[in-house]
């Protein structure tokens, strides 16, 4: 997918966000918890997402940045006769 296709299609999901969220206050009570629903499953995802790659990058480097030498892994070579 070009950059171009992405961008339009990201305005077009922006732009039906905010046709909803206009729409949201004459909606049913029904439709309106369901946008909720959908909204923080959304949200969950995103805020998972975030703690996985935040233990990933700590579990691969230290504190400081620097990668942790403990941790690094050994590759084993064949024996020279």
């Amino acid at each position: 997918m070009s950059s171009d296709s992405f961008l339009k299609e990201m305005q077009t999901i922006g732009e039906k966000f905010l046709l909803k969220l206009q729409k949201l206050p004459k909606a049913d009570p029904v439709e309106i918890v369901s946008f909720c629903v959908v909204l923080l499953f959304i949200v969950t995802v995103l805020v998972l997402m975030i703690i996985a790659c935040s233990c990933c990058c700590y579990s691969c480097c230290s504190c400081d940045g620097r990668p942790d030498r403990r941790r690094r892994k050994i590759r084993v070579r064949p024996d020279a006769h």
